[in-house]
């Protein structure tokens, strides 16, 4: 099959499948919405969950599915439930390895690698010709590891989460698709969101995920180019035309990978 593209906006909200009061608020409020059929959900809950996002009627474009992880018993119902609706995005929740994916052949998936085992075949999985996208996160992460806390007291991610973020990106990139950038899960810290989702967008990450709706302004303006960052890729664009190889352009050396970056640039802002 053609590998899928990443369709979707920076801002991705995280809504629990069991409150469809919320589904289209959250859709309104965001770039796309992630209908929670796993954690956000409680396990006697898990099949009512399943019946509103049967009964649902959202755009399909932009609307991705987390289903519980292909180990536990709800997998597969979570599955046969979406075969008969219209979305056909899945976030995979707990990926650890191209197996986890053999039930989901019909689907694009977003691999989402929170486990130890997960981060390691990050590789292997982003190489598969459904995988639209490989998100990580940190508190699973963490919890695989037999840990308790992903940052430090200054809310710095420890060394083991900054690595998995390397590494899951790396994977992603090595077999172009997309990266998703994790959960910033204090709602209240929109300065601390501003800075992870900005360092996201300038090292190429596709999306930051949110848990609240008040995040996502705060995303969409991260992953927007500055005027300043504008102004700079169109100039340095244009005196590129008809110049061989490197040059000088405000006094900085200008070759390909310079220029690649003005380009992405100019797409971030559309």
């Amino acid at each position: 099959m053609t590998r899928p593209s990443f369709r979707f906006g920076p801002a991705l909200l995280f809504c629990p499948a069991d409150r469809p009061d919320r589904f289209a608020k959250a859709l309104e409020r965001a770039d796309a919405v992630i209908l929670d059929l796993e954690d956000a959900v409680a396990a006697d809950a898990k099949a009512d969950a399943r019946r509103a996002v049967a009964a649902s009627d959202l755009d399909p474009e932009r609307v991705i599915v987390r289903v519980n992880p292909a180990s536990v018993d709800d997998f597969a119902h979570d599955v046969a439930m979406l075969a008969e609706t219209a979305y056909r995005t899945v976030m995979l929740a707990k990926c650890e390895g191209t197996a986890d994916l053999v039930s989901l052949e019909p689907f694009e998936v977003i691999a989402l690698c929170e486990t130890a085992r997960g981060v390691l075949a990050a590789e292997s999985v982003a190489a598969l010709p459904n995988v639209a996208a490989l998100m990580w996160g940190a508190e699973d992460l963490v919890a695989s590891l037999g840990g308790f806390s992903s940052r430090h007291d200054d809310a710095r991610y420890r060394g083991v989460a900054v690595h998995a973020r390397a590494h899951v990106q790396l994977a992603a990139a090595a077999h172009g698709v997309a990266a998703i950038d994790t959960v910033h899960l204090d709602i209240a810290d929109l300065e601390g969101l501003a800075d992870e989702a900005r360092d996201a967008a300038a090292l190429g990450f596709a999306a930051t995920a949110c848990i609240h709706p008040s995040q996502v302004d705060t995303v969409r303006a991260a992953y927007r180019p500055s005027a300043e960052q504008l102004e700079w890729a169109r100039e340095v664009l244009a005196a590129a035309t008809g110049e061989p190889g490197v040059f000088a352009f405000r006094g900085r050396m200008v070759d390909g990978p310079v220029l690649r970056q003005a380009e992405a640039v100019l797409r971030r802002a559309g």
